[in-house]
């Protein structure tokens, strides 16, 4: 395990050293390095733009160095046309960029021309759309002293904070979301076993008695079927009891005299000879007798059972063995389309007063910790158990899914039962927790290259999302991916030399 930390360390040490050299030290220059510069971020519904600016001063040209990440994924802005307007009353200045000075990061250099309270504007445009992103609250001063005094004042600073670079943060998978309240109920978790669902899964029994022989050596559990597809058949014509080959020629003796005898009477009818109740009387025998033929025809050779697949699917079980001898009613095998799966449960009883609350559930396979949602999958509560007994007295909570993801029948996952609450409380993604000797860590985001280590206070989660009962207020933006990685970056020391300032 010690291997794999140092390694991990490593890789981060050399992805930090890749980030710092993104700024490409040598290739800009470093404008007012005497100066603490403007830490501004903005989101819209597309990006997140974090932006290191000079202080605006009132005929001092500066610099506005932007960075652009996607907010879906949290990835540099590919290539875009983007337009920066400093807006302060009714004038205004702007600088429209072409392309990017490297990925994600654009270079705008504006000089103020009045001084006042005022706002930034980018006009993001890619293809026909322009994506609008708005910094309320910039001051551009008249005198530079002023401005770096209060730049220097509004520099954001924690002792217990982490520096993570945008360069840093776009080469792994990261992302930051807003904490806000939601509604969470009580969530009971759980295990639970995946089965085939009603009408998903058929059971072939035996028909008649004899042994079994299989059409195909290779038909396996697992192996792909259609319907009407031969399986296997049950012979029994070496048999003394219940020989198919005698039952077969009775059948067929049958129907060939019943019919002989009916055709005849048919002939006889027209000349007045039999009365109408003898022929119907015979027309009645002819069709039973036909009834039993086709039915051993259709179903039956003369050695046996010809079994058939009543579905397309695959074979889930196979319960007898090549040459075993079965009875009738015996089933020989299950065939399962695996389209339709039930996630079942049993819970004690105590949970039964919050069933009829349910809303949804999650669920995670322990072994891959790969997670669903039920509604991800079609997904429907079937029903709960309105009884116990004392042979079982848990409560059984079945879930159906559509089997889109190829879950396993038969496997074992972690369910996590929802129900409805009126009471919002505030929630985090389950991978923005870090837990350090049984105290569970977020980092808050202070700039979106600068976060704080805080201790909360953890409550239930339900497999996706956990709630929070201290240490977190709304409106803070929490890392949700990639907190391991920012963990990492805090253990090493490695803060970026330059950070805060414009290259």
């Amino acid at each position: 395990m010690k291997r794999v930390y140092f390694v991990i360390v490593a890789l981060f040490f050399g992805l930090t050293i890749v980030g710092c050299g993104g700024h490409d030290h040598a290739g800009h220059d470093h404008a007012h390095d005497h100066e603490d510069n403007l830490q501004l971020t903005a989101y819209n519904s597309d990006f997140e733009m974090y932006a290191k600016a000079n202080p605006f001063v009132v005929g001092n040209a500066g610099i506005v160095l932007s960075y652009f990440s996607y907010l879906s994924d949290f990835k540099p802005l590919d290539s875009a046309e983007i337009t920066l307007s400093l807006i302060v009353g009714n004038d205004g200045i702007r600088q429209t960029l072409s392309n990017a000075t490297r990925q994600g990061v654009y270079k705008f250099t504006l000089t103020p021309s009045h001084a006042g309270k005022g706002k930034l504007i980018y006009d993001v445009k890619i293809g026909d759309s322009i994506s609008r992103i708005v910094v309320d609250s910039i001051e551009v001063f008249a005198d530079a002293h002023q401005a770096n005094e209060a730049a220097h004042n509004a520099m954001i600073s924690n002792s217990n904070a982490v520096s993570f670079t945008k360069e840093q943060s776009w080469k792994i998978n990261f992302g930051t979301e807003e904490v806000i309240y939601e509604p969470f109920g009580e969530v009971i978790k759980t295990t639970a076993q995946i089965l085939p669902s009603q009408g998903d899964e058929r059971i072939v029994v035996a028909k008649s008695s004899g042994v079994v022989t299989f059409s195909n050596a290779k038909i396996t559990e697992g192996t792909p079927v259609s319907a009407g597809q031969q399986l296997f058949s049950i012979e029994s014509n070496n048999m003394a009891d219940n020989n198919m080959a005698v039952r077969y020629a009775e059948a067929s003796n049958n129907y060939e005299l019943a019919k002989a005898e009916y055709d005849r009477k048919q002939q006889l009818a027209k000349d007045k000879i039999v009365s109408t109740s003898e022929l119907q009387r015979t027309k009645a025998e002819y069709d039973n007798a036909k009834a039993v033929y086709e039915t051993i025809k259709n179903n039956f050779s003369q050695s046996g059972q010809k079994v058939t697949s009543p579905i397309s699917g695959y074979v889930c079980e196979l319960m007898v063995k090549n040459g075993e001898y079965v009875e009738a009613g015996k089933p020989i095998m299950s065939v399962s389309q695996n389209k339709k799966l039930y996630i079942r449960a049993e819970l004690q009883p105590r949970y039964y007063s919050v069933l009829n609350n349910i809303t949804t559930a999650n669920f995670r396979i322990p072994k891959t910790n790969t997670g669903y949602r039920l509604d991800d999958l079609d997904g429907r509560l079937v029903s709960f158990g309105k009884s116990a007994d004392n042979g079982n007295v848990l409560i059984p909570v079945t879930f159906e899914v559509n089997n889109s993801v190829g879950l396993l029948s038969g496997s074992f996952v972690d369910l996590y039962i929802k129900t409805q609450s009126d009471s919002p409380v505030l929630t985090v993604a389950n991978g923005a927790l870090i837990e350090e000797m049984g105290n569970f860590f977020v980092f808050v985001q202070l700039t979106p290259e600068l976060f704080e280590k805080r201790e909360i206070q953890k409550g239930a989660t339900d497999g996706y999302r956990t709630a929070v009962l201290g240490g977190l207020k709304a409106g803070e933006r929490v890392v949700a991916k990639g907190a391991v990685l920012v963990k990492l970056a805090q253990a090493s020391g490695a803060l970026d030399p330059h950070a805060g300032h414009v290259h």
